[in-house]
């Protein structure tokens, strides 16, 4: 996008100022320290250049700085019974750019993170294959590997904003998603081996938790995209990420990319498991339940400024920011609206653009002091437009807790504080 003709003159102005005042202070006349003295920020030693500081083995495994501890996943207790069948959300609003730290990545659980010594575990595949095989860690590593980023959103991901809004900050409304660059062996090449039958037409991914969790899974999704994962961001995957194995199951729901991964079963129908029955069907406004619904629908969410992360700097420049994916490909364009959705404005986007991947976006303009209604639309690779909430309501209906993909309002008062508002 062409620079914002108003950013640019504002921000003119704002750099114009910093150079007037930096003369100023080299002449002599300082004119902002005479009101306030010498900074002693720069002008004494501070205690972190007066003394040694840790020595290269202090922290074996690099952790943040202390200043940072704020910034970690977090749950909402009451929205479940147990911490164990749970989740808990990543901070979307502490993050820059479009990898997510493997630290920070959400957890859903069904039964809890199982503990595996990868020497004691087994993939099996079995079913409508020629010769069912079993295989170690080691036999998994001798395969041709890829690496590719991808999204993985949960189906309830702002569930609970269906019918009105509920959660004060798009940790909580958004933050059940997280992006990451995977190596692992492509699902087709594990099959390929086993020999596939003439009427194979399905997978079932079993995982190895106390929740057997499975999912059905269609052989033509399992032959193109679909890898089993063993690193996350160059390092082996987190426990509560599926160490030592998981399926990658690229722009469908996060429930399907089963982790702790020990079987796959290959058959020629769904099997309609508990996983896929319970949960995991879209219940329309007539008590009819949409099924297999696996794609994630184009998104979009501004995490800067938002509830958890108002503006603090008062009236000026002013950077807005946010991340956008589509389960169906990339997201060439998102647009921004700072009145609720009666104007918009092209969003700058800014990092890779990558099949199935989270994309970052940014919009600078000069804030007056008003107060705004922020929303974003994503567009994605297909020419799908993000929907308003009403637009979704009206063919889905208000009884669904999965694959709410609508346009997200953050309110800003003229102190700079956001909130979660309802605007259809």
């Amino acid at each position: 996008m062409a620079d914002d003709p108003n950013f640019s003159s504002s921000r003119r102005k704002f750099l114009g100022g910093a150079a007037v005042a930096g003369g100023a202070l080299a002449s002599g006349k300082l004119v902002h320290a005479q009101a306030a003295g010498p900074d002693p920020l720069i002008t004494e030693l501070q205690p972190w250049q007066q003394y040694l500081g840790p020595g290269v083995d202090a922290a074996p495994y690099g952790m943040p700085s202390p200043f940072e501890a704020h910034v970690v996943r977090r749950n909402v207790p009451w929205l479940t019974a147990d911490a164990v069948s749970s989740v808990n959300f990543t901070p979307l609003h502490e993050l820059e750019g479009i990898i997510t730290p493997n630290g920070l990545c959400f957890e859903r659980h069904h039964g809890g993170v199982a503990e595996i010594d990868p020497g004691m575990h087994r993939l099996m595949i079995n079913g409508l294959v020629d010769n069912p095989l079993v295989f170690t860690m080691e036999d998994l590593l001798r395969f041709p590997r890829e690496n590719r980023t991808y999204f993985l959103e949960c189906a309830a991901n702002t569930g609970m904003e269906w019918r009105g809004a509920q959660l004060n900050g798009c940790q909580f409304t958004h933050g059940m998603i997280h992006n990451v660059v995977y190596t692992g062996v492509p699902l087709r090449l594990l099959l390929e081996e086993a020999g596939l039958r003439t009427n194979a037409a399905w997978v079932l991914p079993e995982g190895a938790d106390a929740a057997a969790m499975t999912r059905s899974v269609p052989l033509e999704k399992a032959m193109d995209d679909c890898l089993v994962a063993f690193a996350m961001n160059g390092e082996r995957l987190r426990p509560e990420q599926g160490y030592p194995i998981r399926l990658v199951v690229p722009g469908w729901e996060g429930n399907m990319w089963v982790k702790w991964l020990r079987r796959i079963e290959v058959g020629d129908e769904p099997w309609h498991h508990r996983e896929e029955t319970s949960k995991y069907t879209d219940l329309l406004e007539d008590g009819q339940a949409r099924r297999f619904t696996w794609e994630m629908d184009a998104k979009s969410v501004i995490t800067n400024p938002s509830p958890q992360a108002p503006i603090t700097h008062g009236p000026g420049p002013t950077v807005i920011t946010g991340v956008a994916w589509s389960g169906r490909g990339t997201i060439p364009r998102v647009d921004v609206s700072l009145d609720g959705g009666a104007n918009w404005v092209q969003a700058r986007m800014s990092g890779p653009s990558l099949d199935k991947s989270m994309h970052r976006f940014y919009y600078e303009f000069d804030w007056d002091g008003r107060p705004l209604l922020l929303q974003s639309r994503a567009h994605d690779s297909t020419g799908y437009v993000q929907p308003t909430k009403d637009q979704l309501r009206e063919i889905r209906g208000e009884n669904s807790i999965y694959h709410n993909n609508s346009i997200q309002t953050w309110a800003i008062d003229e102190t700079g504080q956001a909130e979660n508002v309802e605007v259809g």
